[in-house]
Formats: C-alpha cells, structure tokens, sequence
C-alpha cells in the first residue's frame, strides 16, 4: 500500500489537497491520505466490478426467487457504500504499520528463472493462507454471539446479486479481510503481487455472488465458485471458504452444491419456455 500511498501523493494529493507544511511521512497525514484513497478506490472497484457482472453476467432469472427482496439491488448497494468509509477507517491502524515499512513487503524484483519461480511460488502461498484463514474467519462469525451482531446483516441476501459482494457489516469485511494482511507481516512478498491478488480477490468476491455457475461442474467440488457460495447464502453453516472447498471438507462444513445447481436448471428452463 505504501507504493499507491506514493503515487497518490506525487500525482494528487501534494500538489492539489495538503498544504506545503504538511509532510508526506506525517502519520496524520498518512492516515488521512489512506481512508480518501481506500475509500475511494474501494468504490470505484466495487460499482464497476458489480455492475459489469450484474449487467453482463448475472442471471436476472434469480430475482424472481420467492426469497429475493423487494429493492434488493438498492438495498445490497446503500449497505456496502455506507460501509465501506467505516471499513477503511477500522483498517487504517494495521495498514499504517504496513506503509511505514513494519510488513514485510518487498520492492526488489529478480528477473530471473529463480526470482520469477520465488514470486510465483509466494502468490500460491498468499493464496493457501488466505484460504484457510478465512475460512476460519467466517466460521467464527457464523457462532451465535457473533452471527447476530456482525454477519447476520450480510446474509439477509439469501439470493445475492453482485451487489451483495460487500453489503455487510463494517466489522465483517474487516474480519475477513485480516488473513490478506496478516500475511505480509508473517511471509514476504513482493508488493505488486499482493496489490494484484488483492484487486483479483474483489472480482472473485464479486463472481461468487453472481448466481452464474462458471466453474466446469467437474470443478465445482474443488473450487468454491457461485455454486457452493450460493449453498452458503440458502443454508448458512456450510461451504465457509474463499476459493477452495478444502477446509470446508477438512472441517466438515461441506455441502455439495446440488440444490444451487438445480435451481439454476430450472431458471434456464424457465428462460426457454418463456422464449
């Protein structure tokens, strides 16, 4: 983040926002600068990604399930873009640590057979460790002292268009978003990786709400694309995890995503008919 923070201020917010006697390296400042821009940026990604998906993706033949919210799309949207500035703002502490060199994010780049297998090698590793960390995350917030507070708001949309991506609760998304900063200051990384599966990571959550089962059915047990995450929103304690359906299975909480997939049948039926 301190790469974007950099850039951020070359290009806008020294030249056009602060005055001259405020620093770049004042951690007021700083943290000014970070909730503007993860505000923002935040909101960009989130409308263009749910909009793209929702206009070109998304089965509309979904909203007329008897679960599916009047005004939903309305509703998923006002929730996620009142929660994002209170997201940002509860995440500033632990990415403040990060900008001011505590992680262990690095710049250097050995553009060789070795340095390219080294990065490789970490995003698979970011991608395991993040996997199994939110795993975890969301199960926790699936126990009952937890749920009703903090995660209950988000799984209000059993039927979730891309919308509902990042409708939920503030302490929610910051949750399980720990697991992607916790591992810069276990592993190293390099920043551009992270940055670029961290900005892949917002279309996955985007696409698993779409209702379009993309994943080749062969896959669906092993990746938990819409299919299982759909099983999620209409059952709540089953297919917890962010990519794969390992932890699901090691911990047990694995539900084959057969109803989602019939239900998606038949709205395809009920498509040809209508024609």
């Amino acid at each position: 983040m301190d790469l974007v923070l950099h850039y951020a201020d070359e290009w806008f917010f020294t030249p056009y926002f602060y005055p001259e006697s405020w620093k770049p390296d004042d951690i007021y400042r700083q943290a000014l600068s970070l909730e503007i821009f993860i505000t923002v940026s935040t909101y960009v990604i989130y409308l263009v990604l749910a909009t793209l998906n929702y206009c070109l993706t998304y089965d509309q033949k979904l909203m007329e399930h008897p679960q599916f919210h009047k005004n939903q799309v309305r509703k998923e949207m006002t929730q996620a873009l009142l929660s994002m500035p209170i997201m940002s703002a509860i995440s500033i502490p632990i990415v403040l640590l990060e900008v001011r060199g505590y992680s262990r994010l690095y710049g250097e780049f050995e553009n060789s057979f070795i340095g390219w297998l080294k990065e490789i090698g970490s995003a698979i590793s970011l991608i395991m460790f993040t996997d199994m960390g939110v795993y975890w995350v969301h199960r926790l917030l699936h126990y009952k002292w937890v749920y009703k507070y903090i995660h209950k708001s988000h799984h209000k949309w059993k039927v979730p268009t891309p919308f509902a991506s990042h409708a939920m609760h503030p302490v929610d998304g910051v949750a399980q978003g720990l697991p992607w900063h916790l591992y810069i200051f276990l592993f190293p990384i390099h920043k551009v990786v992270w940055l670029v599966l961290f900005f892949l990571l917002n279309i996955w959550s985007v696409s698993i709400h779409d209702g379009e089962f993309q994943v080749p059915d062969k896959l669906v047990p092993v990746i938990n694309g819409a299919a299982n995450h759909t099983i999620h929103h209409l059952y709540f304690d089953y297919n917890y995890g962010q990519y794969t359906t390992l932890w699901d299975r090691i911990g047990g909480t694995y539900k084959a995503a057969s109803h989602a997939t019939h239900m998606k049948n038949t709205n395809r039926s009920k498509a040809k008919n209508d024609d």
